[in-house]
């Protein structure tokens, strides 16, 4: 028998981690994390600042029908190996490099002012298929105006 199991954190503005839960299911899908958050917000929750998610089709839209307010970024990991699915097996060291940039930048006024060169296309070099993934709005810094 194999089951899905989901945990649920947060990080208080107070800086706390703390656990909210463990959810076990048969399968993974956004009216299972709807209901996971209408129970998290009728155990008094009121408001989530940012919640990273992968990319779960219909995911946001759960998340938007109980938390309204919530700013919704993919995880990093996520995004990453998403896009890399499209990038031939012999470019994806020279693809990924760049990228290492983003996931290792170090907070605050340090990871702007490092000077990062020009990413390629997380599509590949050669342009490659549309990937379909969230790059555009870290390319555009949409990610750092939004507060992530």
């Amino acid at each position: 028998m194999n089951k899905s199991a989901e945990l649920a954190g947060r990080v208080s503005v107070a800086g706390n981690k703390e656990v909210l839960g463990l959810w076990l299911e048969d399968t993974e899908g956004a009216k299972f994390w709807f209901k996971i958050l209408t129970e998290i917000k009728n155990r008094g929750v009121l408001d989530i600042l940012i919640l990273c998610c992968d990319g779960l089709k219909g995911f946001p839209e759960a998340i938007e029908a109980v938390f309204p307010k919530a700013t919704i970024q993919t995880c990093i990991v996520h995004m990453i190996r998403n896009s890399l699915r499209f990038v031939t097996w012999k470019d994806k060291t020279p693809v990924a490099a760049p990228l290492k940039l983003i996931y290792g930048a170090t907070p605050g006024v340090l990871a702007e002012a490092r000077p990062v060169a020009p990413a390629p296309s997380p599509c590949g070099p050669r342009g490659g298929p549309r990937c379909g993934c969230e790059w555009g709005a870290c390319r555009s810094g949409r990610w750092l105006q939004r507060g992530v």
